[in-house]
């Protein structure tokens, strides 16, 4: 996958104050130029300097004219004291010449092996032999933190899909190759190994036209592009195209296709060769790179501990399948609640608002399942403490009896950071900040002083993972503040974890908190938003004309003002010492996204410490992750019976066992409505299938049409939100007359086919599949999907072919497989398609329609679309039944409370259609009380003379038939079924 470069750590360093603020300098930060008061209320509020977040400047080496080429000049290693097994090997890797110490100090020997995990799995790790005399430790990832790949005792080289070969020659290397098809699937040969205390890099060739997903988190294309760098660094940055995002999740999948002759052999294919007229298939493996440091891929076709595991498929379905299983977890069982749809804005401004939302959902009859809010409800932004000027708890209980009553849910916001109060204001008391200090949970200088940063509320201190006490003390915050605000999830936010500020820049400034932030919200002077998406310009000329001409006055107005000065006139380059880590300013420079490039800004610097001595800088891409398992213990301990409901930004391999995500803070523009469809696609591969993004998008204004496309194509993902910015246009989908009616169009469909959504969930929690799908996964077949990601799968069954562009009235899709015999039905006229093989078929899709399809040989289990998930799910039952080709069918069902966390209770639904004969089979003791009202078979050629359903005739009245369309539609059956539609097995013969 070309070259991997990582900022691998070495000995846990503890220099005495390295990198923290004095005393001196940071009293100096309140009379810094830049610096400005704001007034909130009747006090004048201390506003952070804007400087206070630059830190050094940096060039990222791979853009670095002067950077040292470390193949160049590094000698590589070589193997001896090699020992073989059944299952694997060891040796011994020493240095084959003098050290090159490029971007570190290089390590002289190195433990190499090979475990054959199992048949479709196997481990392959480097790590140092022995502890020199400059280093005092390695950081060794936590298994209870990110557990190691298991092992099958019964695994051997022999039994293996994969081998692996090494050679010396000319200096150490390996390759893994699959023994089906003989292919090199990482291969190092021709390059060295570099292997130093803070820079670890290694080579693998690529096939010339790669299929390569994952390595996340970023937003680009499903399929990666040549000669792509990808930077692994968790950071709190507004979704920029292509940098390094949120999380960090350091997995791949890689798939290649082969034309397979007479004979059975075969041959690899570039997809641009892919003839429709031929046979082919592909082999699909996936790469796992046990790491947490920054890290940095760089995609080139011609060529930390390392600890990397190889999962063989053959197929995308069997790769994520055995990622999940064997290494990262399964993803949560989501309460049936998380599916329906979810309102949230940045601006709600009291509990009335919310109700004035809520309200309007009811009376334009449009579904709303759960309120959310973002910071507007805290107390001066201080995590667990509500304002109780405009959210008082007594006037909560009471809206919140109300909401839950009307079987609607309420999701607020917690941030990372604690609020640290002022020393000199008795009456800024904070009790979360005070037992958390008692308890001394909190991240550290290297002087022992606690690490305080800045984030939304002012000067803040970090909960520090490492400590034993710190998730219980999150859990108890949240048991405690759930019994005043009686909250049905939690969405985590800025646990990169982000910080407003270069260093503990809160040391020595206590006295000036509550800080305003060091920029100007939305909405505030100098930062009026006057962005609409692109068209806006044709639907709206008046409008859009004052908005640009508002916008160029704020832009020269700010030039005038003059640029804020930069920390560093030149570019600091760091040379490395012998035996001595540089973690703030490591001699590699990663390609970071924040400004200067610097690891220290917008987050917690690399040297804050924590309990057991681990510097920030070896753990940093975990914060988010081990937050998100501390809300899922705590919301445990308010509910041990009840599925914790969770939404993340940042994430690690892993984090899907207790979270779902959302796409961060994307921009009203419709690259952005593209590109979610190819994010959640990854973030399927992740293990994390509950995603969706901000509908509408949350940056700058949304207008009619975008909003209008948006919310159709967000009604098929797995989690469906509408989520705007401070002080942007309203974008709630009754805002728009045609944004209404299109949302309720879009969501008739998502709330009838809630039952088939949740048994995907379930599907997914149980076995590993994912929910939505690339057509590449589902037809892997078919060279020519390898890079479609402007249209997606839900499960087998649906597919979804949005318009993502303006003033379009159609749209182009291809139906895959028609060759074989595949059909596609339009779900609205529900007819067959009308294609050909491998063609873009024109699709009418005028504003207000999101084309969908349904897949023949699916059969589809629905109820009838209802305000709520609650009201649906005590609806009458329906069945919508495609036939394939072959005239069969398949489906599956499951059923439970939709919330428990033990399953005691539960009933799997399989259909079958064979012949004319539909059969139903129900296992398991969940008792379903709603009948069974209609069947409709798409597909049927000739009218049945005859319907039976258990062998008794159904009255012709219920029977109906449309030649032209092929469509048998059987109703009245809840006359048969008063008992349940599935409370005995039964068959229906047409």
């Amino acid at each position: 996958m070309g070259i991997v470069k990582n900022l691998f750590a070495g000995a846990w360093l503890l220099p005495a104050a390295y990198g923290a603020f004095s005393t001196s300098v940071a009293k100096g930060l309140a009379s810094h130029a830049d610096a400005s008061s704001t007034t909130s209320g009747s006090y004048s509020q201390f506003t952070i300097p804007s400087s206070a977040d630059f830190g050094a400047k940096l060039i990222p080496n791979v853009v670095d004219p002067e950077a040292v080429d470390a193949q160049s000049v590094c000698p590589g290693y070589k193997a001896s004291n090699v020992k073989e097994s059944a299952r694997g090997l060891t040796a011994t890797l020493t240095l084959a010449g003098e050290p090159c110490n490029v971007y570190g100090t290089d390590v002289d020997s190195l433990d190499f092996s090979i475990e054959y995990l199992a048949n479709d799995r196997l481990n392959v790790q480097i790590v140092p032999t022995y502890l020199d005399s400059s280093n005092s430790s390695w950081f060794v990832l936590d298994e209870h933190v990110v557990p190691r790949p298991t092992s099958n005792h019964h695994a051997s080289k022999k039994n293996s899909d994969l081998e692996i070969t090494w050679s010396n020659h000319p200096s150490f290397h390996f390759k893994v190759t699959r023994k089906a098809t003989r292919d090199a699937i990482f291969d190092t040969t021709g390059s060295v190994l570099v292997f130093e205390n803070q820079f670890v890099e290694f080579v693998t060739s690529l096939p010339k036209d790669y299929n390569l997903y994952g390595i996340g988190e970023h937003i680009q294309q499903l399929r990666l592009l040549n000669n792509l760098t990808l930077t692994l660094y968790a950071s709190d940055i507004g979704d920029p195209i292509n940098d390094n995002l949120y999380g960090s999740q350091p997995f791949y999948l890689d798939t290649r296709y082969y034309e397979v002759n007479h004979k059975g052999h075969h041959t690899l294919i570039a997809n641009d060769k892919a003839d429709q007229s031929k046979n082919y298939v592909s082999f699909s493996h996936g790469v796992f790179s046990r790491n947490a440091h920054g890290q940095e891929i760089v995609l080139n076709p011609e060529g930390l501990n390392i600890d990397l595991t190889f999962y063989s498929g053959p197929s995308q379905v069997d790769v994520t399948k055995n990622y999940q299983l064997s290494t990262i977890g399964l993803p949560a069982l989501q309460q049936y609640f998380t599916l329906g749809y979810h309102q949230c804005r940045w601006g709600y401004n009291n509990w009335t608002e919310l109700a004035e939302v809520v309200a309007n959902f009811e009376k334009f009859e449009i579904p709303l399942e759960t309120i959310w809010n973002d910071i507007d409800y805290m107390h001066g932004y201080r995590d667990f403490d509500n304002d109780q000027h405009r959210y008082p708890y007594s006037e909560g209980e009471e809206f919140l009896e109300k909401l839950h009553s009307s079987g609607r849910h309420y999701v607020p916001i917690i941030d990372a950071a604690i609020y640290i109060p002022n020393p000199e204001n008795a009456s800024d008391a904070y009790d979360t900040y005070s037992r958390g200090h008692k308890d001394d949970v909190f991240l550290k200088n290297p002087d022992g002083s606690e690490y305080i940063g800045a984030v939304w509320p002012g000067y803040t201190v970090f909960p520090d993972w490492h400590n034993p006490k710190a998730g219980d003390f999150w859990a108890n915050e949240i048991v405690t503040w759930h019994k005043k605000v009686a909250i049905d999830g939690i969405w985590i936010d800025m646990n990169e974890v982000s910080s407003f500020c270069v260093g503990s820049c809160g040391s020595g400034n206590l006295s000036m908190n509550p800080a305003h932030p060091p920029f100007s919200l939305p909405g505030e002077p100098g930062n009026v938003l006057y962005d609409y998406p692109e068209g806006f310009e044709i639907t709206n000329k008046t409008e859009a004309a004052s908005a640009s001409a508002a916008a160029s006055s704020q832009a020269a107005a700010a030039a005038t003002g003059g640029a804020p000065p930069s920390s560093s006139t030149s570019y600091l380059r760091t040379t490395p010492t012998a035996g001595v880590r540089n973690v703030n300013y490591p001699p590699y420079v990663i390609n970071n996204d924040q400004d200067v490039h610097d690891l220290s800004a917008h987050a917690v610097s690399p040297n804050a410490t924590h309990s057991d001595g681990v510097q920030e800088y070896d753990v940093h891409n975990l914060f988010g992750h081990q937050i998100l398992n501390a809300t899922y213990q705590g919301l445990l301990k308010v509910d041990k019976k009840k599925r914790p409901f969770i939404i993340g930004r940042s994430t690690f391999a892993g984090s899907g066992k207790w979270a779902g995500h959302w796409g961060g803070d994307n921009a009203s523009r419709w690259a952005f409505m593209f590109f979610s469809i190819p994010q959640a696609l990854s973030f399927s591969l992740f293990g994390i299938p509950m995603f969706g993004v901000d509908t509408c998008g949350f940056n700058g204004n949304s207008d009619e049409e975008l909003c209008n496309r948006w919310m159709q194509l967000s009604a098929f993902f797995p989690f469906y939100r509408n989520h705007n910015t401070l002080s942007a246009t309203p974008q709630e989908p009754y805002v728009w007359e045609s944004v209404t009616a299109a949302t309720k169009s879009a969501m008739k469909i998502r709330y009838a086919i809630l039952p088939y959504f949740y048994t995907l969930f379930h599907e997914a929690h149980t076995t590993g599949s994912t929910v939505m799908r690339a057509l590449a996964w589902e037809f892997p077949t078919d060279p020519s999907l390898a890079a479609v990601d402007t249209q997606f799968l839900v499960g087998p069954s649906i597919m979804v072919v949005p318009v993502l562009a303006p003033q379009a009235t159609s749209v182009k899709g291809v139906f895959p497989s028609l060759k074989h015999g595949e059909v596609w039905y339009d779900w609205y006229t529900q007819t067959a398609v009308d294609a050909k093989p491998g063609v873009n078929t024109t699709i009418p899709a005028p504003l207000g329609h999101i084309p969908v399809f349904v897949r023949g040989g699916s059969v589809l289990p629905m109820q009838e679309p209802a305000l709520t998930t609650k009201e649906a799910r005590g609806t009458p039952w329906s069945l919508l039944v495609a036939l394939g080709g072959n005239g069969a069918a398949l489906g599956q069902l499951h059923l439970d409370d939709g919330e428990s966390n033990a399953l005691d209770e539960s009933l799997d639904v399989s259909f079958k259609v064979k012949g004319s004969s539909l059969r139903a089979s129900a296992k398991g003791h969940w008792e379903e009380s709603n009948p069974l009202a209609t069947v409709t078979v798409l597909g049927v050629s000739e009218k049945p003379h005859s319907v039976r359903f258990n062998g008794r005739h159904v009255p012709a009245s219920g029977v109906h038939y449309n030649a032209t369309s092929q469509v048998l539609s059987v109703g009245d059956l809840h006359k048969l079924t008063k008992e349940g539609a599935f409370s005995e097995n039964w068959t229906l013969n047409w």
